[in-house]
């Protein structure tokens, strides 16, 4: 569509705080469809979870909604991510605020705090969460105070204090890293509860009863009933693989029943939606005097990615799926009269299964020796220097290893070189920093 002076600004403006990320769409629907041309009252960011610019790439040619629309107004197919740790948290804190993860205190999803206790009461440990923080209690709550930096919206709040800026996404570090320290409502998923928000949270009462509402009507069925089928455009992606223990990824089998990870399903995507969509009427987003924002962060194909790869059947649901749920968002936004401007982004990608890579001729493609976790190679250290342990932190999933604060501060050269040489002789390790 043409982009008129007043709309490129505002992208302008935007790329601002998008320059970290892997691809960006922007587009100005809501511009060209209101009565007046006005500057939008509405700033819209969508974030895909794990939806690199490759997988974006791959399905451009299968979209027809939402996806296709926003396609229409400014891709930046070619960018990149200029920080390390391409995780959901840190990600998703460099979307609005425009920082890497150096300055947004972000550094991964989890890393290692001495002197914190673990979330579960009682233990100690040194794991702390992107999100976590303590309360005058004590108690481990989710909070935006690891954030170090302002978002967008805080930054349009403390201009303009009635200017709203509503989070909603399928996890509580993306809502959280996009709604920020100000914002009107940070809503995300939670296990058994549906959305939900901070604890201490003020939230409007007519969005509170429909927040329950929703809930209470959709939570039970998305969480047990869930059958996702194979669109008549993917069965050509649906083909069995075997990925070791009895278990086979690879085809979208409707007969079986209910999905093993509901998470991994359309159905997470459909019910941030429906939740986006209520707090759109509810809290008359864009139709006041002031500038909103509106951060949704879809998290479904981040778990299609890791629970069965990039590359099947499940991926291809997924994205056929997606492409009309933006699309639905897209004709909500449509329908309210509001001038609106929107952002399309990612926080990270993916690799697809190495049992898929390999026949594609990637030899090299292997599953993650266990034996490299910190675990295994702190023990394997602490017996060839006859250390006690635990000698490093971090999870088999973990970005970073961590030397336990217990070596002693005499030992800790020797330690790092001992682990550094065990990293740097194993064959699936390019080099150790």
């Amino acid at each position: 569509m043409a982009r008129d002076p007043m709309q490129m600004r505002y992208i302008r403006a935007l790329m601002r705080y998008f320059r970290l990320l892997p691809f960006i769409l922007l587009s100005c629907p809501g511009l060209a469809t209101a009565a007046a041309p006005s500057s939008p009252t509405l700033i819209v960011t969508v974030v895909v979870d794990q939806f690199s610019a490759d997988l974006f790439g791959e399905y451009r040619s299968l979209y027809t909604g939402g996806l296709a629309t926003l396609a229409r107004g400014a891709v930046f197919p070619s960018g990149y991510q200029s920080h390390a740790g391409t995780e959901t948290c840190p990600g998703h804190s460099t979307i609005l605020t425009g920082a890497r993860p150096g300055h947004t205190g972000i550094i991964a999803n989890e890393w290692q705090a001495p002197k914190r206790p673990r979330r579960e009461a009682g233990k100690e440990a040194f794991d702390w969460y992107c999100v976590d923080e303590l309360d005058a209690q004590g108690n481990m709550i989710v909070s935006s105070k690891p954030l170090l930096v302002p978002t967008l919206g805080d930054r349009l709040r403390a201009a303009d204090p009635a200017s709203r800026t509503v989070a909603i996404a399928g996890k509580d570090r993306a809502a959280v890293m996009l709604g920020g320290h100000d914002a009107f409502l940070t809503l995300w998923w939670a296990a058994g509860k549906g959305f939900v928000t901070y604890a201490d949270a003020n939230v409007d009462p007519d969005m509170r009863k429909k927040i329950d509402r929703v809930n209470a009507d959709v939570q039970s069925a998305y969480e047990t009933t869930q059958r996702p089928k194979l669109p008549p455009q993917c069965k050509a992606r649906s083909r069995a693989v075997d990925v070791g223990d009895a278990l086979q990824v690879g085809e979208l089998r409707e007969a079986k029943g209910r999905s093993g990870h509901w998470r991994a399903t359309p159905a997470l995507d459909a019910l941030t939606l429906e939740m986006a969509k209520t707090a759109i009427d509810t809290l008359q987003l864009g139709k006041r005097k002031s500038i909103d924002v509106l951060a949704v962060s879809f998290s479904a194909t981040d778990y299609v990615g890791h629970y069965f790869g990039t590359e099947g059947a499940e991926m291809c649901a997924q994205q056929v799926a997606l492409d009309k749920t933006i699309g639905q968002l897209v004709k909500h936004l449509d329908a309210t009269g509001v001038s609106y401007v929107v952002a399309l982004t990612a926080d990270h990608g993916g690799l697809d299964i190495p049992e898929r890579n390999q026949p594609r001729g990637v030899p090299t493609a292997e599953r993650l020796d266990s034996r490299l976790s910190p675990e295994n190679v702190g023990a394997d250290v602490a017996a060839e220097l006859h250390l006690p342990g635990p000698i490093l932190l971090g999870s088999y999933f973990t970005n970073d290893v961590y030397l336990a604060p217990s070596v002693d501060s005499k030992l800790r050269p020797v330690v790092l070189d001992a682990v550094r040489r065990r990293y740097a002789s194993h064959a699936q390790v390019a080099t150790v920093f």
